[in-house]
């Protein structure tokens, strides 16, 4: 028995240090020779070895206290709308041994969910020719109008290739073996032109949702890195997605995105304008030129608290988790106010959080003076302290976030598809995905399905004349943010609740909004 002990004992030991080489490469810093995509690959067999020598400690050393019971958790029902077929499953022999007939008194249901791959249909046009005998004049219908002028392409199929690749993140190459087992092939060429082709069609509409972002006075900006093919080269470079996008509290959900060849702040410069509002954003140079022409800068909590959260997490220091407890305090005051009206936001942050914020601003003046130069602490505390009047802006509007929350939340889309499709091809796909990625996120903020949104789009994006445009954004000659719509139209991706259209929330193909459902299945 004890020679057992001492070579379970062993064993555990031997795992425990296993696991523990294996979590400090998962978490270290990757070699410089070791490609991110490598890397990621990498992640998925440490996570598998670490998941199964976990188990392998919980089977040699389990927990001396009894687990609690746990309660089984409930199977959700699956959703009415989708069909069902009911399967009856009843004895072969009704009759009892005693020679009694069996009388059925009830039944037990059970349902499974089943997946049919992708099936093609294929829309048949027949338009009947008439003619006139006596003059002979010829009459017929004319050719139903489409995206993709003598292409075989519906809208519902256009709208399911830009969604997989823009939102679920399957390159054209992945599609065309997708349709190939469904039947049909297709050539990742031929899907590519059709990309191509319709995000030209849909560009109106998204220059129609950059400027009803930019008439808002208060918008969030962010960028992230994007690998960009080099033109007449075999190697990539860095290039940028910048994203813009409307605060919590604003009426319109919407985000725009701009992809450029780097980093420099003229591309901010450039999409922003004559925009002079409140920009919430990091500590980004390439921000600060836009605030010398007037925009005024907010800055994020939320990053002044990372500084803090990393100091604690490294050594547990005890300054950090004072200056952490207190922006806590902030961030409860916030989730009381998140439902508020502006002018009772702004109320209630000036009699609360405005004292918070005064004693930390204190605590951290005196405690920067005991903590020597280019230390870890000092860093932290400089980072608050050098913005603190851009931290503190936000106490005096109540339209104002706290962070900048917002537009991360909005530019995780591009860290999942980066890691699917590698890197873009041209400039030119650059900007399309970014074009495209805008009318998808949008839709998905306000709580609407991008595959039903982008099918009605492009059903109505023939029918649409350009001159009548502005028709569509004004009425009574009120500029498009103030345009009331009835609650039957406020089912377009870009409307909110009591429905403010803007000028995109109007689809450029129609007179009227679409009666768009919300979460309707493809």
């Amino acid at each position: 028995m004890g020679k057992k002990i001492d070579r379970d004992q062993t064993v555990i030991e031997q795992l425990t240090h296993e696991i523990a080489w294996f979590k400090r490469h998962k978490f270290a810093k990757r070699s410089e020779q070791l490609s991110p995509d490598q890397g990621s690959l990498l992640d998925d067999f440490l996570d598998t070895d670490i998941a199964a020598i976990e188990a392998e400690l919980k089977t040699l050393n389990p927990p001396v206290a009894p687990a609690e019971p746990r309660q089984q958790p409930k199977r959700t029902a699956l959703p009415a709308q989708f069909p069902r077929t009911v399967i009856r499953h009843e004895p072969q022999n009704t009759q009892c041994a005693c020679g009694c007939q069996l009388q059925r008194i009830g039944e037990d249901i059970s349902e499974k969910l089943d997946y049919t791959p992708g099936v093609f249909t294929v829309e048949q046009h027949v338009r009947g020719k008439w003619a006139c005998r006596q003059c002979e004049t010829l009459i017929q219908a004319p050719v139903p109008a489409q995206v993709i002028d003598k292409g075989i392409p519906t809208a519902g199929l256009l709208a399911h290739v830009m969604v997989a690749k823009f939102a679920d993140h399957l390159p054209l190459y992945r599609q065309e073996k997708i349709f190939g087992r469904a039947g049909l092939a297709i050539a990742r060429s031929t899907l590519a032109q059709w990309v191509g082709h319709t995000g030209v069609q849909l560009q109106p509409l998204v220059d129609a949702l950059r400027e009803a972002v930019l008439a808002q006075g208060v918008i969030h900006a962010d960028e992230t890195p994007v690998q960009m093919l080099a033109p007449d080269e075999k190697k990539t470079h860095r290039a940028y997605v910048w994203a813009y996008c409307t605060t919590p509290f604003a009426d319109l959900k919407a985000v725009v995105y701009d992809f450029s060849p780097s980093r420099a702040g003229e591309h901010a410069r450039n999409f922003l304008g004559q925009w002079s509002g409140k920009l919430v954003c990091d500590d980004f140079a390439g921000y600060k030129a836009s605030f010398e022409q007037g925009i005024t800068e907010i800055g994020c909590m939320a990053h002044a608290r990372r500084k803090f959260f990393d100091l604690h997490a490294a050594n547990k220091s005890q300054l950090a988790e004072q200056a952490l407890h207190s922006i806590a305090g902030l961030y409860e005051i916030e989730r009381q106010a998140r439902h508020m009206s502006n002018e009772e936001r702004w109320r209630i942050r000036q009699e609360k959080s405005s004292p918070i914020l005064d004693a930390l601003h204190n605590w951290m003046l005196a405690q920067r003076d005991r903590v020597p130069n280019g230390s870890a602490t000092a860093k932290a505390l400089d980072y608050s302290l050098k913005r603190w009047l851009a931290l503190t802006r936000y106490l005096d509007d109540g339209a104002v976030p706290i962070d900048n929350n917002q537009v991360e939340n909005q530019i995780r889309p591009w860290a999942l598809g980066r890691s699917n499709w590698l890197f873009a091809g041209s400039l030119r796909s650059g900007k399309r995905a970014a074009a495209i990625m805008s009318l998808i996120q949008s839709a998905r903020m306000n709580g609407h399905d991008p595959y039903a949104y982008l099918k009605d789009v492009l059903m109505r994006l023939p029918t649409q004349r350009a001159s009548e445009i502005g028709q569509h954004c004004r009425i009574n000659g009120h500029p498009p943010e103030l345009r009331k719509v009835s609650s039957a139209d406020a089912y377009c991706p870009l409307s909110f609740s009591h429905a403010v259209a803007i000028s995109a929330c109007w689809l450029p193909h129609s007179g009227q909004l679409p009666g768009l459902p919300r979460r309707r299945s493809p």
